[in-house]
């Protein structure tokens, strides 16, 4: 189902992502894709499940429901003390 304004502009998005929680390293996070409708993001799904990486870890696909014009985060972060810096 497609939600929209009062003007017809599309108020809602799909997202996709892979989320692989490890400890004995930093985890993954992959944000596959954004899509129009649900079902497109579960078809992205059927398509990359059998993919390297995935297939060991079918459980890890999660979609999440976004909407567009509005700010998704709006707390602040906090720097884990030992967290381990990329370059």
């Amino acid at each position: 189902m497609q939600h929209t304004s009062k003007e017809g502009a599309k108020t809602k998005v799909y997202g996709l992502w892979f989320v692989r929680e490890r400890k004995e390293r930093e985890g993954i996070e992959l944000l596959i894709g954004m899509y129009e409708t649900e079902a497109e993001a579960k078809a992205a799904i059927d398509r990359l499940a059998g993919k390297p990486g995935f297939v060991d870890f079918p459980n890890g696909f999660q979609v999440h429901t976004y909407e567009l014009g509005r700010d998704s985060w709006v707390d602040g972060f906090i720097e884990e003390p030992n967290a381990v810096k990329r370059r």
